[in-house]
């Protein structure tokens, strides 16, 4: 995945869930669009470095994106938004392993039986259909383990049953965890900040539902999955 150009600057604050204060290297501070809407623990800190995009589009009332920001455990993409492309370059490309085959891959797929939409539908040449739903993981919560969510997230857990749901119907469920998060090494569900959705999850996983984390490596100017990474529902 091309990214866009990036400028760097000082992180200074993140409020009000979708602004952040970023100090630039010219000296002047500004208020950027803060596309996460989790906890962000770990990856706010005030006084990191921070890089952000700036859009051409007039209409924006705040045309700057906070995109990266460094911690001590490696860089991080906060951008959240980001997960569902470099999935959907992994799966086009072959790259997981896991989905082989399934080539025909479509984007917001609606889900059969009842409102909202998974990130994919795969099928292959047998059109055996995957549903696939995609998570960000930006957790550190050391040693390169990440967890995930980092806030309470009824919607996440929707997602969880919804493919469970696909499982008993005769289709593949598939949640992919991506680590936009470069030091994180293994994921797995934070039990401590959501355990609804730890148990959820655990149950899904007895009833079919397949789990995979990938890990994502940057340059700054590119991002992509370069490798699977364990998941477990234990931190190991």
């Amino acid at each position: 995945m091309n990214l866009p150009k990036l400028h760097k600057g000082t992180l200074l604050r993140r409020y009000k869930r979708f602004l952040a204060d970023i100090d630039t290297s010219e000296g002047t501070v500004i208020t950027v669009h803060c596309p996460n809407t989790g906890a962000m623990t770990g990856c706010v800190d005030p006084g990191s470095i921070a890089y952000y995009s700036v859009s051409d589009n007039p209409k924006r009332k705040y045309p700057c994106t906070l995109e990266f920001v460094e911690t001590s455990a490696g860089l991080v993409s906060v951008n959240t938004g980001r997960a569902n492309t470099l999935v959907g370059e992994a799966l086009a490309n072959e790259k997981i392993i896991a989905l082989t085959g399934y080539t025909d891959i479509r984007a917001e797929s609606k889900i059969p039986d009842g409102g909202g939409r998974f990130d994919f539908l795969a099928r292959n040449a047998e059109q055996a259909s995957a549903f696939i739903e995609v998570k960000s993981v930006t957790l550190h919560t050391g040693k390169g383990a990440g967890e995930f969510p980092d806030a309470v997230s009824e919607r996440a857990l929707k997602h969880v049953h919804a493919l469970q749901r696909m499982v008993a119907m005769g289709h593949r469920g598939v949640l992919i965890f991506c680590a936009q998060h470069c030091g994180i090494k293994q994921v797995s569900p934070a039990r401590s900040i959501d355990p609804a959705y730890a148990q959820g999850l655990e149950e899904a996983i007895d009833h079919g539902v397949e789990v995979f984390a990938a890990g994502c490596v940057t340059d700054l100017k590119t991002m992509r999955i370069d490798r699977p990474i364990p998941f477990s529902l234990r931190r190991v």
